[in-house]
């Protein structure tokens, strides 16, 4: 017979136990059957032991209840069916509880993924981690910042830069810094700003790291650009009228007949050449003016993937046959030989153009004159253009300047070819920078 009551069988259990005890106590006493003896005592602590194990049965589920609830172990099932209506709510209890638990850690689970999809995706570098430098997150914009991989403590910071090592272990809770490193031949920019909390008795601090090198030279060309347009603005307004009477003058005195008039011959001569020279001088400011228009109208660019040799082999064919004249030697190398950069071609050949023509110009005077045009991947797999030539160098102090518009070391330039070049890589979205050694070489690298 099956028994399907928890009382029902406990109470059967300890009826049997009784029944069982008392012939066990009536065997010792009025009888000599030892056989029968040891076999009731057997029966006696069989079923003591039987029903003490069906009791703590309950316990046990409950326990490991408890124990999988600790260890978030949630595949767990609790059968205890068959015990009776009590033991039944007991195991829907668990049941909901058990669900209950599941829900929110799933909960738990999705909020994180999100929090670290958001933390991966977003353009600003995020770094934390606790007052011995071991990080706890790294999110994907600080490795690409400096191509690293897999980063445990931020001492490891150190081949990039000691500066912003030093900045992170100092830096406290609301400080912004902007630090200026050269990594891999580039220039950085960084804007680190600090917020530090507690979490599990530790401290930590969270850090965003961001390059605002673009963001500077975009504000900076752009005053430049306002500045020019209305210094440019209020000296054409001043001088077309001046120019046009200048003008309009000149040729009133040049048909001016001295005889029917009262000036002298003499006079009428000198009043001529100072018109002329008006005249001149303000042709020679519209010039100059419209020069500097042309810095704040560049057309956006036509981009086209273009094959780097094939640029270079333009700007042979055009300049090779003048550096030739003045014994300069030239020449040319792409590695790989089928590099391509998506550009427009026309103006990445003005940059090409004014670049060499400089490197030509700074090479008056010099023995064995060279001028070289490379193309490479550089560390950062990005494609780089680079004009060497071995003339006397740049001064470092002017290095920072020469890409200010009407910054010039030159007699007679305009200091608008580097500026013109700065900024059609600015609308290519990369860089042009110059490295120089006095006396040895000067490299000027556009980065795309």
């Amino acid at each position: 017979m099956v028994f399907k009551s928890f009382k029902t069988i406990t109470i059967m259990r300890i009826a049997l136990l009784f029944i069982t005890l008392y012939l066990f106590v009536y065997l010792i006493l009025r009888t000599q059957l030892f056989a029968s003896m040891i076999i009731l005592g057997s029966a006696v602590i069989y079923q003591v032991y039987s029903l003490l194990n069906y009791i703590d049965k309950t316990n046990k589920d409950l326990t490991r209840f408890l124990l999988a609830i600790k260890h978030s172990d949630f595949s767990q099932t609790f059968t205890v069916t068959g015990l009776g209506s009590t033991f039944d709510s007991l195991k829907s209890a668990f049941s909901e509880v058990t669900e209950e638990f599941k829900r929110t850690r799933t909960e738990k689970e999705q909020h994180f993924r999100y929090l670290q999809t958001i933390v991966k995706h977003v353009n600003i570098g995020l770094l934390v981690y606790d007052n011995y430098g071991d990080i706890e997150l790294v999110n994907t914009p600080v490795k690409k910042l400096f191509k690293l991989g897999k980063i445990i403590n931020i001492d490891e910071f150190n081949p990039i830069s000691r500066e912003l090592v030093e900045t992170l272990y100092r830096i406290n809770s609301g400080d912004r810094k902007l630090l200026k490193i050269d990594y891999h031949g580039e220039n950085y920019q960084l804007a680190v700003y600090a917020s530090q909390f507690k979490l599990h008795e530790k401290h930590y601090t969270l850090v965003s790291i961001q390059n605002i090198r673009y963001e500077l030279e975009e504000k900076e060309m752009e005053a430049w650009q306002n500045l020019i347009r209305v210094l440019t603005h209020e000296i054409m307004n001043s001088i077309t009228p001046i120019s046009s009477l200048a003008s309009t003058a000149n040729e009133l005195v040049s048909g001016a007949d001295p005889e029917k008039g009262t000036l002298e011959p003499e006079t009428l001569k000198d009043i001529e050449g100072a018109l002329e020279t008006i005249y001149k001088r303000s042709q020679g400011l519209l010039q100059f003016v419209n020069a500097y228009r042309n810095l704040t109208k560049i057309p956006p660019p036509n981009f086209k993937i273009v094959k780097v040799k094939d640029l270079f082999e333009s700007i042979g064919n055009l300049l090779e046959p003048q550096l030739k004249e003045k014994h300069i030697k030239f020449g040319m190398d792409v590695d790989p030989p089928g590099l391509e950069v998506t550009a427009d071609p026309d103006q990445v050949e003005q940059v090409l153009i004014n670049l060499v023509v400089n490197a030509e110009q700074a090479l008056k005077d010099i023995p064995q004159p060279e001028i070289r045009m490379e193309a490479l991947i550089n560390e950062r797999s990005r494609v780089q253009i680079r004009v060497l030539d071995n003339g006397p160098g740049i001064l470092e102090e002017v290095q920072e300047k020469i890409f200010i518009p009407f910054f010039t070391t030159k007699k007679g330039g305009s200091g608008i070819g580097l500026s013109l070049c700065r900024q059609i890589m600015r609308l290519h979205k990369g860089t042009i920078k110059v490295s120089s050694e006095k006396d040895s070489r000067t490299v000027f690298s556009m980065t795309f």
